[in-house]
């Protein structure tokens, strides 16, 4: 039937941001165009990044049959922050047990400390409600470096840590078996 599939459906969301075309040009003319002596870094948490152990372990592939894991697993959770630049492909990561102001803060500082000084630093970012807490804009009012900038609302896909995001589950956390949070992180690192 010229290779259409009515029965498979697609979804997709629209961005109702009021600022979409703003944002997107802000965002891209960064991406495309950064300013002389500055980074820009493309920031966001991964959060509930689960290492899951199974209860029993799983029998190998093996011609004919596919690898088995067991249904029930225990859980270890961790959340991971990352910014990446583009430009150089420097990733600064860390793992922290929650996503929380001050856990995005302790992320900012790490940023502040690994990021030679004198160096404006462009931060985009979605608009998850931890990003604009008063705790985090008094932080960021403070240090003048860093320049916020946000992508429009729904529009994940906007922001390129997401990418490396999905590499590192693909790559490095799907289908893994993790007895800790400290072996999922290792693996993350």
């Amino acid at each position: 039937m010229a290779g259409l599939k009515p029965h498979r459906i697609d979804t997709f969301k629209v961005s109702n941001d009021p600022k979409f075309e703003e944002k997107v040009v802000d965002v891209v003319g960064l991406y495309m165009n950064p300013p002389d002596k500055a980074m820009v870094l493309w920031v966001d948490e991964k959060s509930q990044i689960q290492a899951l152990d199974r209860t029993h372990p799983g029998l190998p592939m093996k011609k004919g049959r596919a690898a088995t894991m067991t249904h029930d697993y225990k859980r270890h959770g961790t959340t991971l922050f990352a910014a990446l630049d583009v430009q150089s492909d420097i990733v600064i990561g860390e793992c922290q047990p929650r996503h929380r102001a001050k856990e995005f803060i302790r992320f900012l500082k790490k940023i502040d400390r690994v990021v030679k000084k004198g160096i404006e630093l462009h931060l985009i970012m979605d608009n998850y409600a931890t990003h604009k807490t008063a705790e985090v804009k008094a932080w960021l009012k403070k240090h003048t470096q860093f320049k916020v900038h946000f992508i429009p609302t729904s529009s994940s896909w906007l922001n390129l840590v997401e990418r490396f995001f999905a590499e590192i589950t693909g790559k490095r956390i799907r289908r893994g078996t993790f007895t800790s949070v400290a072996e999922l992180e290792e693996a993350i690192d």
